[in-house]
């Protein structure tokens, strides 16, 4: 019997690629693996499919295909012109970013219309030429992300000038001198913009607004920053005003609706600094042997009404801003420190969830109420974790305190806080076996003195105190978010914000998996969120204690999504919970006011609220939220370089914490400021960026600068303009002490003159 032909005439890339075109054309509007397209076209040799993968990298160069992802395909049914955002940068490599999220496009400065970072604009695609980038050109600016902007004013004899801090545009606002409200050079100042650059003005050009004060006062720089992401560092007058009228009497009418915990003992825990006391935990033993919990949350939506002036401000606010020296509240004073503020000894009104645990913390019935409350006791973070040391406990093991025997537990109301302990504690390990993700969470801390001068810089761990009352926070979050998401089968659930977090990036998580087997870790691929949460916990626990373990941790981190706000529920996989809202904090954040306001018009009977307009909501808070995010870590930069520059020119052991195409970031071990070693300071030799693997190689000596690493190095300039540190490698080389930036440019370019000649010297030879 002859043999079957094994396989079919070899495709000519001509063939292959009409053949391409025509499976893209006849489903314009579907996406394709690789796996799918080889079967579609029946291409079954390793040749034919690597002729078909370069094909497509053909035809997506040409615009004809578009990349999905890493391995996937569709046609281009997108036209020429297209819409989305400008982004500019310092280096002039400048992008459009198409509104549906697909790949950023080059957009060179003369094509820019004189757009900034993040306006809306059009644009239209170039012709491409050979051998040549995608380009695009703005064709018009349909919304610009702001008008006003911060900077640093630069006044001359005829005109005066914004030197702005952003990568702004290539040329500073002019101002005319009638225009700067009393502001000198060196004065810090917010400016409008007046009069946009066009074909025949390259300039911009605006007023001063507000002049902030003069250059390296603390107040100042602080509400540099917050007017640099457009946020508020004044309260309107009068919202302080319409909050001082807001009476803080309980009336007869309050206690005759609300449940009596005024003879429960009650407690807060919080930052030792803090004066906005959102949350209690009152405990009790109940005579059918069950531990009565309750958690009391600060009633603002019985004092702040929607729709009125205070709502409005605080709606558009969204949250507090916590800066490394002061707080900028959500809330006026007379609300959020006192009034709301649930103090110790005074009668306040909160909205609470009350549960009833046994002995193992098993939830048997819980109730959300609204209660009358009075906190016996004040406590700091530190006290009540001295309270539970003392008496046993420790730290970090998750084992609660042991039995005192007859003796009793030493300290003020000790049994009651390690009765809390033992509770949460039983509750967290539940949680962990449910599939929650352990980052234990470390933040970076300033002492300041009188004048806001920061005079140590340290890390702060989570302490057990931390995590009793995170733990009966999360409860009463999952438990209330549960209350309104979870409904019979056929019902729909009513409209609520939740807070969501998404499973992690497929393809970030493959690149950790693939990352941590170089150090002999086995990461499992998981199928479910519960295997893939309990997978990444295994993995951090492997690291623990180990020379990877910053690097493993920081690439994992990098793999999770971010948290947001939105009434469509999708579960939260870092908590592992199914249902879950932000409940507990309304003096600081918004959204738990617009749960408070839903849950208490659900429980009188209420429709479901508007869903569109609550998402709005949501996606205003889940925006100001990474605004407020922004501007707290640009103050934490200027406090780190404002403490580092006090030493110029000191050497310290570091790490290696991030790697880019233009330098090496390091974190100093000993008190965890970072800066950045340019990449024209590793003039060893020439490095290439391995942005999968997370670091530098050298093409001659073959040396690697690794995510992790240790590394010893000398500060070499602290910019305060800029908010960053510069540093060198330690090579012995003495930096100057407290010399100038440009003294320090100066040095390093002779240096490395000096490099040159040697090296051209030893070639002659």
């Amino acid at each position: 019997m002859r043999k079957e032909k094994k396989a079919s005439k070899r495709l000519t890339k001509k063939q292959l690629a009409e053949k391409l075109i025509s499976f893209f054309q006849t489903q314009p509007d579907e996406t394709f693996s690789f796996k799918q397209i080889f079967h579609a076209l029946k291409l079954t040799t390793h040749p034919a499919k690597m002729l078909a993968i370069d094909v497509m990298e053909e035809l997506a160069w040409d615009d004809f295909l578009s990349k999905v992802g890493e391995s996937a395909y569709m046609l281009n049914t997108k036209g020429q012109v297209q819409e989305g955002t400008f982004i500019r940068k310092a280096n002039g490599k400048n992008t459009f970013l198409p509104e549906d999220g697909g790949t950023p496009v080059f957009v060179s400065e003369r094509n820019s219309m004189a757009a900034l970072n993040g306006d809306q604009v059009r644009v239209q695609f170039m012709a491409r030429r050979q051998n040549h980038i995608k380009e695009a050109m703005v064709i018009a600016i349909l919304q610009r992300k702001k008008d006003t902007f911060v900077g640093r004013l630069r006044v001359e004899k005829d005109i005066a000038f914004l030197v702005t801090q952003e990568n702004l545009y290539i040329h500073d606002i002019l101002i005319p001198k009638k225009k700067l409200k009393g502001g000198k050079t060196d004065d810090r100042a917010l400016v409008k913009i007046t009069k946009w650059p066009d074909a025949d003005h390259k300039n911009l050009v605006g007023e001063v607004v507000d002049v902030l004060g003069e250059a390296g006062d603390n107040d100042v720089e602080m509400n540099t920053i917050l007017a640099q992401y457009g946020l508020p560092y004044k309260y309107p007058k009068r919202v302080e005003e319409a909050a001082e009228k807001i009476s803080a009497e309980i009336t007869a009418q309050d206690y005759a609706e609300r449940e009596d915990f005024r003879d429960v003992w009650t407690c807060t825990i919080d930052p030792k600094d803090a004066k906005d006391f959102d949350d209690a935990l009152s405990i009790r033993k109940l005579e059918n042997g069950l531990w009565e919990v309750g958690v009391h949350i600060a009633d603002v939506s019985h004092y702040v009404k929607e729709g009125d002036i205070i709502d409005r401000e605080a709606q558009q606010r969204a949250t507090s801003i916590y800066l490394v020296d002061r707080t900028i509240p959500m809330l006026p004073e007379r609300l959020c420190n006192f009034i709301c503020s649930l103090r110790p000894d005074e009668e306040k009104l909160a909205f609470s969830c009350i549960f009833n645990l046994d002995e193992e913390a098993n939830v048997k019935a819980y109730r959300i109420v609204h209660t009358v409350i009075k906190s016996n006791r004040r406590y700091a973070y530190e006290e009540a974790q001295q309270i539970l040391e003392d008496n046993g406990v420790v730290d970090g093991t998750g084992e609660p305190a042991p039995d005192p025997g007859k003796a009793g537990y030493k300290g003020e109301n000790a049994e009651q806080i390690i009765t809390l302990d033992r509770l949460a504690k039983q509750i967290r390990a539940r949680r962990m076996k449910a599939g929650s993700v352990k980052f234990d969470s470390e933040e970076l801390h300033f002492d300041i003195d009188e004048k806001g001068k920061p005079i140590r810089c340290y890390f702060k761990r989570s302490k057990d105190a931390n995590k009793l009352i995170e733990e009966f926070m999360l409860l009463a979050n999952k438990t209330v978010a549960e209350s309104v998401g979870i409904v019979k089968k056929g019902k729909k659930a009513k409209t609520l914000p939740y807070r969501v977090h998404d499973n992690p990036d497929p393809q970030k998580f493959e690149n950790l998996r693939e990352f941590s087997a170089k150090f002999g870790y086995k990461l499992k691929s998981a199928s479910t969120k519960g295997a893939t949460a309990r997978a990444l916990n295994k993995l951090m626990d492997e690291v623990q204690g180990k020379r990877e373990e910053k690097v493993i941790q920081t690439i994992a981190l990098r793999s999770m999504m971010k948290a947001k706000y939105t009434t469509h529920n999708i579960g939260h996989f870092g908590l592992a919970f199914d249902y879950y809202t932000h409940f507990t904090s309304p003096i600081r954040r918004y959204p738990d006011t617009m749960v408070h306001r839903l849950i208490t018009r659900y429980q009188n009977g209420g429709r479901s609220a508007n869903k569109e307009h609550y998402e709005e909501l949501c996606e205003h808070c889940s925006d100001m939220e990474l605004v407020a995010q922004s501007a707290e870590r640009d103050s934490i930069k200027y406090k780190m370089v404002e403490f580092m520059g006090e030493h110029i020119g000191e050497c310290y052991d570091a790490h290696i914490s991030g790697i880019q195409s233009f330098g090496i970031y390091a974190e100093i071990d000993e008190n965890h400021c970072e800066g950045m070693i340019p990449m024209r300071d590793l003039d060893d030799d020439y490095y290439d960026f391995d942005e999968k693997n997370y670091c530098l190689v050298g093409r001659r000596r073959h040396h690697v600068y690794q995510l992790g690493d240790p590394i010893r190095i000398q500060v070499a300039k602290a910019d305060l303009e800029r908010r960053q540190l510069d540093f060198v490698l330690d090579d012995g080389r003495p930096l100057k002490a407290k010399q100038t930036a440009a003294e320090y440019a100066v040095n390093r370019k002779n240096d490395r003159k000096s490099s040159k000649r040697s090296s051209k010297s030893r070639r002659r030879k």
